[in-house]
């Protein structure tokens, strides 16, 4: 037998997932997440879980992993030091930058110029010139590139950057640094620009170039890290890495280009996401991932997830494609907090996370979080994980008790106002991903997964207006299910920077053929036969004298005018204009995606509507404003057909479900909930 395990790594709780690649059968688990080294929460997991399913180390053939190890290395600024090799004269290309600045009018006087991931002293010049026709202007001095080099090892540098002007044009002269390189400072890893990201644009090559340094000695070491660990179990299963762009990539390539897993962790649930929307027949889904510590939330349109070209993590924006991802900080460990200043409540982004956790996790927490408020108000039973987790309601009222008495409220409108603030921060989020983009929410259903999600999923649904709210099997389990189901992706990309008066169908399909086919070897070169494949084909429009491009995703043979069809109706849709002028091919990308996993959603039995058989015990929550009877029902004994109408909670191993006053939820044949007012 063959096995493929998922494993997502969160701020709270790692999550992971066995599928029997024949059957489609899954296993399980939740266990606490290791902040201080990720990796020890993934092996000692992948072990119990393996362990309680009695499934031999040597039957996994897959193991594929979502982390967060490079974002939290950008976020918490523990980077490498990073030296940067430029053409001559363009050295101050970092501390130049762009002239966008975030926020309002005059943001420009308060707004700090975030530090460069490469510093000054630490970037040298190589005498040497690519025209942009891709001509050598003037000839790499190699003797005087040694000599630069020796202010790098003076530096202490960890990782090196070669971004040399129009190398996307031609490579010849970064390819050549980088020898030299490794000649000169021997076991210090060097990213080319010419291979992170060969296009036009040379602050954001330079950029995406050293930010795929600054986190490549992190990356590669706990990649390394879990290879061994691996080896020592005893597996020989092949260990994959989720891309931000929902794709999964090598263990090898991870170490080359981690830049590309910044958004590796939230584009697992979004992965997950899209399998269910396919078993449920919604094409159209808002996502709703919260977690312990963030919430993440996507837009699905026609079962496909949108796609951005760039990846931000905190004040870093770089030229990486990632889904369209929004993260708030908020959470089921949010923080409750009243200001002296303000005396007006705040929850988040400060999480108690893992350690030591809410209050109710007995662990010493004492502040007050989002998961103390749910406790209070009786919405969170006390046992969680299948009983093997005991929350501790009393501490729970204890902590949010001091809220209460801040801001003069009763305990449960105290807790109330926790829960129905976080639930406004979301409500932005998905704003964000939905109104603020041409997109109307009653358009969509909601899906809620994570730990928490399910639990606010109800709310979100009443403040978007999108129904219905589905919340799938393991909901808090489901980026594991992303990671095993999602298929092995390699991209390559050109530079085109042609109107399309100047260009021709057949120039375009030229470039396109030559990208196929490197893609395609490349995943052969992974073991995926040409016939396995699938291809996917994107190119970046604009119209003429526009600064910023709008990425298209177009199908193969699809001629130019086709493609400024597509591209003025989704402008006119982000925008709400056209222009009259031409439109320009500036990129153009081939993506291979591999085999897609032998996965079949399980079909449960069928019920009568009545989930009496599913009533664990009589329970009462705080809800619209006072106490109300409510029941809690064991979520595995639900049967197709079933319809639990709220007040209800709905338990499970992994997560717990609220169905609002008003509102029903009915149990499809793939055991999703779907929660629509009554």
């Amino acid at each position: 037998m063959s096995y493929r395990l998922g494993v997502d790594v969160g701020g709270t709780f790692t999550d992971l997932l066995v599928i029997d690649d024949e059957t489609g059968r899954t296993f399980r688990d939740k266990v606490p997440s290791t902040p201080h080294d990720p990796s020890e929460a993934v092996i000692a997991g992948a072990r119990q879980l393996c362990g309680r399913a009695g499934i031999r180390p040597e039957e996994l053939a897959l193991f594929l992993h979502g982390t967060t190890v490079a974002t939290n290395a950008v976020l918490e600024h523990k980077i490498a030091r990073v030296g940067l090799i430029v053409t001559e004269g363009y050295r101050h290309v970092l501390q130049i930058a762009r002239s966008l600045v975030p926020g309002g009018l005059a943001a420009w006087i308060v707004w700090p110029k975030p530090e460069p991931m490469a510093p000054l002293e630490a970037t040298i010049e190589a005498p040497e010139r690519i025209g942009a026709d891709g001509r050598i202007v003037r000839p790499l001095d190699e003797a005087q590139l040694r000599l630069n080099l020796k202010r790098l090892a003076e530096e202490k540098v960890e990782a090196i950057t070669v971004c040399l002007i129009n190398s996307y044009m031609n490579d010849a002269h970064e390819r050549r640094v980088a020898e030299i390189c490794a000649e000169e400072l021997p076991g210090i890893p060097v990213s080319i620009s010419a291979d992170i990201l060969p296009e036009m644009q040379e602050y954001e090559r330079t950029l995406t170039t050293v930010a795929n340094s600054a986190v490549r000695p992190t990356v590669s070491r706990y990649v390394g890290n879990l290879e061994r660990e691996l080896t020592n179990w005893g597996t020989p299963a092949k260990l994959s890495l989720l891309r931000s762009d929902g794709g999964l990539m090598s263990a090898e390539k991870s170490r080359n280009a981690p830049v590309n897993l910044l958004m590796s962790g939230p584009a697992g649930g979004v992965a997950g996401a899209v399998w269910i929307a396919k078993n449920s027949g919604h094409p159209n889904v808002l996502t709703l991932d919260m977690g312990g510590t963030s919430t993440d939330v996507a837009l699905i349109e026609d079962y496909q997830p949108r796609l951005r070209r760039e990846t931000s993590v905190g004040h870093l924006t770089v030229r990486a494609s990632s889904l369209d991802v929004k993260t708030v900080g908020a959470g089921g460990g949010s923080i409750a907090s009243v200001p002296e200043l303000t005396r007006a409540l705040r929850v988040g982004p400060q999480s108690a996370g893992a350690v030591p956790g809410p209050a109710a996790y007995g662990r010493g927490g004492e502040l007050p979080t989002v998961t103390d408020a749910n406790v209070v108000l009786g919405y969170l039973p006390e046992n969680l994980l299948g009983g093997t987790f005991k929350l501790d309601r009393e501490a729970a009222r204890r902590s949010v008790q001091t809220v209460a008495d801040a801001l003069g409220l009763s305990l449960m409108e105290a807790a109330a106002g926790i829960v129905a603030i976080v639930n406004e921060t979301m409500y932005g989020a998905l704003r964000l991903v939905s109104i603020s983009q041409g997109y109307d929410p009653r358009d969509f259903a909601l899906m809620a997964f994570g730990g928490a999600g399910p639990l606010h999923g109800n709310a979100m649904g009443t403040l978007m207006g999108s129904w219905p709210v589905i919340i799938p099997p393991s909901p808090g389990v489901l980026c594991a299910y992303g990671d095993a189901t999602t298929r092995l992706r390699v991209d390559a990309q050109r530079s085109f920077n042609k109107l399309v008066t100047q260009t021709s169908d057949a120039e375009v399909g030229a470039v396109i053929a030559e990208l196929a086919a490197q893609v395609t070897a490349e995943l052969e070169a992974e073991g995926v036969a040409a016939a396995d494949q699938e291809l996917r084909f994107e190119i970046d429009v604009r119209y003429a004298g526009q600064a910023f491009e709008v990425p298209l995703t177009v199908p193969r043979g699809a001629d130019i005018a086709d493609l400024t069809a597509r591209f003025d109706a989704e402008h006119k849709r982000l925008f709400t204009f056209n222009l009259g002028v031409p439109q320009e091919l500036v990129n153009i990308r081939v993506v291979a995606l591999g085999k897609a996993a032998n996965v079949e959603a399980e079909r449960i039995a069928k019920g009568d509507g009545n989930p009496i058989t599913a009533k664990v015990r009589d329970h009462e929550v705080w809800m619209d404003g006072a106490a109300r009877p409510a029941v809690i029902y064991d979520r595995s004994k639900l049967r197709a057909g079933d319809v639990v109408p709220g007040p209800a909670i709905v338990t499970e191993m992994d997560s717990t479900t609220l169905v609002h006053l008003g509102h029903a939820a009915t149990v499809d044949d793939f055991g999703n909930l779907l929660i629509n007012p009554a």
